[in-house]
């Protein structure tokens, strides 16, 4: 049995028109015969209040999440124990059967106490309104978000819709334990 080749898509990034402008995407890398590899193309628009920031990236080819950024008129300060929710200036048209999660990052996490509040936060595939990020201050300082500055990832991820039945459920041995059932070591 051979291994799995990686295949390139194409040998140049694609790029998605939206509202004039080019918004880069990084060419993909297909593994035949994993499921799931290839998603069909999101549609992306920029509203008006964010064409001049850069549309959505990713920082590496290993890259999960693409950037969102805060599309601010001024700075914007959160202060402790607080939420604010702060737009994007992006709309999107996600394929059916795909969900966009609006994630944390790590950096703001640790070095700010930042997090997304309702995390992760959905974004269905029939949304077709702007792209929100709700933003909460865990620390004891407040922390100011710039325009442009980049707040939270965006991760793709394919839903799947299981026929539900109600019934008797099987035992486990675990049963009914959560929540620390299994100890700390």
């Amino acid at each position: 049995m051979s291994e799995p080749r990686h295949e390139r898509r194409s040998e140049r990034p694609e790029t998605a028109r939206a509202s004039g402008t080019v918004v880069p995407a990084i060419d993909g890398t297909v593994v035949p015969g994993v499921v799931g590899a290839a998603m069909p193309a999101v549609g992306v628009e920029v509203l008006a209040h964010a064409a001049d920031l850069p549309g959505l990236q990713r920082w590496s080819a290993g890259a999960s999440g693409y950037d969102l950024r805060a599309a601010v008129s001024a700075p914007l300060a959160l202060e402790p124990g607080r939420l604010a929710l702060v737009p994007t200036g992006l709309r999107l048209e996600i394929p059916a059967g795909f969900e966009a999660q609006v994630r944390p990052r790590s950096g703001l996490a640790v070095k700010h106490h930042l997090g997304v509040l309702n995390s992760p936060g959905t974004i269905d595939s029939d949304y077709r309104g702007e792209v929100m990020v709700v933003l909460f201050n865990f620390g004891s300082e407040t922390f100011h978000i710039v325009r442009g500055e980049r707040i939270a990832q965006l991760v793709f991820v394919r839903v799947h819709h299981p026929a539900l039945e109600l019934r008797d459920l099987s035992r486990t041995e675990r049963a009914d334990g959560g929540f620390g059932h299994t100890g700390s070591r």
